[in-house]
């Protein structure tokens, strides 16, 4: 098989679709799950995130008639209106953005929470989102504290991992305080993850896991960022659980969360082999897989395109080289719209200039790439020309971070609708060989 230039998009699209297989939540939680979990015992589930739905449907059909029953919480989109599956109350909850809904919908899983009995079977079913659909404040902390703090933590560039330790000390259900809630219960805990190096206290704010951040670290991050001006409240609960007034979240070692099992069924990794596999299937000889890449996404689009145009000088054939991760854009100096992904394949178009058989394809798995309706784009080296006879200076897109507008003009974007997974982002450049 010669794959050719021409035939780029179908590519991407055979790419995309290998990618979503591989990391479907249904298909990925049927192949993790345990045969003892099939011993009949009655069972209540709880579930968090972008894929809850599919992950709630697929634990329900394993379990049959011993579903007691439970808590889905969803986006309005996926959910439509559907108010149970079976015997499971889907609830719905708003992302990114934590709304009233998210906090009411947070309630419930408190209060099914408050009424498991000791030893009874619990399944906890979480994916990226959780976190927002967990949203429920601690203390004084209202819905607009929290919100504001979020925003300032991430348009300072805070990677996951920091705003997590912030939420997780200034609302009632992270960082483990679920899991201590459901400590007298036979927990098992299933997770898709889209957190780098599947870090099970940071992924969805890790509700049912040990934390070892503290509160002393979490209003020290607050600080760094300088976002403790944005909501005092935050700020003041942070400074009194850091002078011991409040009490910690469990930590490492914490007998409370010692029974509780996690298991993870799938990540970013599960992904970019996906998207390897079938560049190889296509044709393409993979010479370079690059795994946790994070960081500035253009950066990221600028090292693929060079890497691609590289290893395409080196060898006569097609070849591909393929990237995962959870790459950012620094919001602050924003004057139009995009998402990482979108981004990254902005700067590797600019880097392709010219480049006559080399694309870039670049997209979110959960189909959402910042705060547009594309998952990604895809990128060959007539990029920058087609945007000037458009009117679009690339690198002026660049500059402003108007990837989704810039790319949009040239008809690059990709759109898949929200996919009902998310492990991160999937970049794979294609170099189709010296003529």
């Amino acid at each position: 098989m010669n794959p050719r230039f021409e035939d780029h998009h179908r590519h991407a699209e055979a790419i995309i679709a290998a990618v979503l297989e591989a990391a479907d939540p249904a298909a990925t939680l049927a192949r993790a799950w345990p045969g003892e979990l099939d011993d009949g015992a009655r069972a209540t589930v709880i579930a968090i995130g972008k894929a809850s739905l599919e992950m709630a449907r697929a634990a329900m059909q394993r379990l049959g008639p011993a579903l007691a029953g439970g808590v889905v919480i969803a986006v309005p989109e996926r959910a439509g209106d559907t108010t149970h599956i079976g015997p499971l109350r889907v609830v719905p909850a708003d992302h990114p953005w934590p709304t009233e809904r998210n906090v009411a919908a947070a309630r419930e899983v408190e209060v099914l929470a408050h009424g498991i009995r000791p030893g009874e079977r619990v399944i906890v079913l979480i994916s990226g989102g959780g976190s927002a659909h967990l949203t429920l404040p601690a203390g004084a902390i209202s819905l607009e504290d929290l919100a504001a703090v979020t925003r300032a933590l991430q348009r300072a560039g805070a990677p996951i991992q920091d705003l997590n330790a912030v939420r997780k000390h200034a609302e009632r259900l992270k960082g483990g305080r679920l899991g201590v809630l459901l400590a007298r219960a036979d927990v098992r805990v299933f997770v898709l993850s889209d957190v780098m190096g599947d870090r099970l206290d940071v992924i969805a704010s890790g509700p049912a896991a040990p934390d070892p951040t503290t509160y002393g670290d979490a209003i020290a991050l607050l600080e760094y960022y300088r976002a403790a001006g944005t909501a005092p409240a935050v700020a003041e609960h942070l400074r009194r659980g850091a002078r011991g007034e409040l009490e910690e979240t469990p930590k490492p070692g914490d007998p409370r969360l010692a029974a509780i099992r996690h298991t993870i069924i799938a990540n970013n990794s599960t992904a970019v082999e996906a998207a390897a596999r079938a560049g190889r299937k296509l044709g393409f000889e993979v010479v370079e897989v690059r795994l946790g890449v994070e960081g500035d996404a253009a950066s990221a689009g600028r090292w693929l395109a060079a890497r691609l145009r590289e290893v395409t000088a080196a060898r006569p054939g097609p070849v591909a080289v393929v990237l995962g991760g959870e790459t950012t854009v620094d919001v602050q100096a924003a004057r139009g719209t995009g998402g990482p992904s979108q981004e990254l394949a902005l700067a590797a178009a600019i880097e392709l200039d010219g480049e006559e058989r080399m694309a870039v394809l670049a997209f979110s798995s959960d189909g959402v790439d910042g705060p547009t309706d594309a998952a990604g784009a895809i990128v060959t080296g007539r990029a920058r020309a087609q945007a000037r006879e458009r009117g679009v200076d690339l690198r002026e897109s660049l500059s402003g971070h108007d990837s989704h507008g810039s790319l949009g003009a040239i008809g690059a974007l990709v759109r898949t609708g929200p996919t009902g997974t998310n492990v991160n982002h999937i970049a794979i450049g294609l170099g189709y060989g010296r003529i």
